[in-house]
């Protein structure tokens, strides 16, 4: 009996309680439906008309505020472009969920009524408004974004109309929020180029505003957390110019290689390499060749061998070794640069100075060890034979008991010399393509190497992977070969894998060779780095 009595008890009060939410969501409509009726329908009533709506989405009541709404425009005549946006946000955010959650019955019986309701308010929305107001924005917005998911050809007439209302509220507003707000919608469609139309404005927004240097760094920086970096690079640059106008030499200096730092390659976390040179550029033309110290150094060359900016990234290596040259970046700089010169920028000689240099040191480092194999294969592929095994042997000697993957390698070279054999196909494709002046046209625009991640510990996984253009191939998959060598520890890729896990037993800056073969010949060369520490 109390079991019955305390179940009924809080039956009753479950009741009392819905009855009660419902005689406060009634209450607030009805204050809403006095305040909308003796207001101007401007966008004062923005914050009470969010609160109602977000709870009728929330419980998917979308018919129910739609008639809400569209009752009160009666009353208003449907002048009120308030509620005429209202009115197509709620039919908007009824279709999505229809798709969402598959309720095709409604979607297929009403969604062009829902459709023509959305354009229908949105026109009288616009139609009621000059783009100084905030409603003719978000009118334009949600009528870009209805075409843009119906892949109308509407898509792109909508989105310049969005683009010029934008234009003019900039003009007379103050308030720079509705930009970003529009240009993160954009972005987020994928309208990268003109989202920096929008931040653009929204930036010069914030910088004639009467905004301290260290506020306009900080919502930098906190744009650049939320990962959103054309922003934060806009933010930054007006940040920039006004640091180098209002702070002396000494202070913008450090300011300039932090951003610059922040980013600059890293194999986790936010990114823009070209974004990092264009700052350390700036910060070398501001403080001049000796402006940036050892690790600032390595790190932008490091940064430009990683997007691919090889001339870039061999310049500042060999800078690195000029200033720097007892460095413990020195070795690890000479060697790629050395890499750099000879097979990417097709100058032999001026790479293998740089191995000499490394060979001859006393210490058998890894650089040292890799530059001896360079300097052999370099000569075994001129046919410089007795050279070629003067340089292994070196190298074998030099060694001893370490670096068994290099030695795994030199010995392979020296059996084909003694057994009077060519190189090894791919590595001998790799070679020509590299070093022959008549397969100049091969130049690392059409096939490219990822490494992921580029910097890892001894016996830890990377994962190398390829990508090749191929051009067009009509409605045919164009079959293409990869011919991997060099570098390759662990692993022994076949020409069919565009890409392969491999580990690496000793440490130093491995080198792999990638050629791609179409059916039509050589599509193109890669190389790319892997640092093992």
């Amino acid at each position: 009996m109390k079991r019955n009595l305390k179940f009924s008890l809080s039956f009753c009060i479950l009741i009392f309680g819905f009855w009660i939410c419902c005689f406060a969501a009634e209450a607030n409509l009805v204050d809403l439906s006095k305040k909308i009726m003796d207001s101007k329908c401007d966008s004062s009533i923005y914050p009470a008309l969010e609160e109602s709506s977000s709870a009728y989405f929330k419980d998917h009541k979308f018919n129910e505020y739609f008639d809400f709404v569209s009752s009160l425009l009666k009353q208003k005549n449907d002048a009120c472009p308030v509620l005429n946006y209202n009115a197509a946000l709620a039919r908007f955010n009824q279709l999505k969920y229809l798709e969402e959650s598959q309720g095709w019955d409604e979607y297929f019986a009403q969604g062009n009524n829902y459709r023509d309701q959305i354009v229908e308010n949105l026109k009288k929305a616009i139609d009621g408004t000059t783009p100084k107001d905030s409603t003719s924005i978000k009118s334009h917005m949600l009528l870009w974004q209805f075409h843009r998911e119906q892949q109308d050809d509407l898509d792109q007439e909508t989105l310049t109309g969005l683009i010029n209302a934008v234009t003019e509220y900039a003009k007379s507003s103050d308030d720079p929020a509705l930009i970003k707000e529009v240009a993160d919608k954009i972005s987020s469609y994928g309208e990268k180029g003109k989202s920096k139309e929008l931040y653009r404005m929204y930036v010069d927004k914030l910088t004639t505003a009467d905004i301290k240097s260290d506020e306009l760094k900080q919502i930098a920086r906190d744009f650049y957390k939320e990962g959103n970096l054309d922003l934060a690079e806009s933010i930054f640059d007006s940040y920039i110019e006004k640091a180098i106008k209002s702070l002396p030499k000494e202070k913008v200096m450090p300011e300039l290689t932090e951003i610059a730092s922040m980013f600059s390659y890293k194999t986790e976390g936010q990114k823009d390499m070209v974004y990092a040179e264009k700052i350390f550029a700036k910060a070398e033309s501001f403080g001049g060749n000796e402006a940036l110290n050892e690790e600032q150094i390595y790190l932008r060359a490091f940064n430009l061998e990683k997007s691919k900016e090889w001339t870039k990234a061999g310049d500042v290596y060999s800078n690195l070794i000029s200033r720097f040259p007892e460095s413990k970046y020195a070795d690890r700089a000479a060697f790629k640069a050395g890499v750099i010169s000879t097979y990417i920028l097709r100058d032999k000689d001026k790479g293998a100075g740089y191995f000499v240099k490394l060979a001859e040191k006393g210490n058998a480092s890894a650089q040292s060890i890799s530059s001896l194999y360079q300097l052999g294969l370099l000569s075994q592929w001129g046919k410089d034979y007795p050279k070629a095994k003067a340089y292994y042997n070196k190298l074998l000697e030099k060694a001893q008991n370490n670096f068994s993957e290099t030695q795994a390698i030199v010995k392979v070279r020296l059996k084909e010399i003694e057994g009077g054999k060519a190189l090894e196909n791919n590595l001998l494709n790799f070679l020509d393509d590299s070093l022959k002046e008549e397969n100049s046209q091969f130049d690392m625009s059409r096939t490219s190497l990822t490494l992921n991640p580029y910097n890892a510990a001894v016996n830890s996984e990377i994962t190398v992977g390829s990508n090749a253009l191929s051009g067009a191939s009509g409605c045919m998959q164009v079959e293409l070969q990869y011919l991997w060598s060099g570098d390759l520890g662990s692993a022994t890729p076949q020409s069919a894998q565009s890409s392969f896990p491999t580990t690496y037993k000793d440490t130093g800056s491995k080198v792999i060779f990638l050629v791609v073969l179409a059916p039509s010949g050589t599509l193109d060369r890669a190389l790319d780095f892997a640092d093992i520490d």
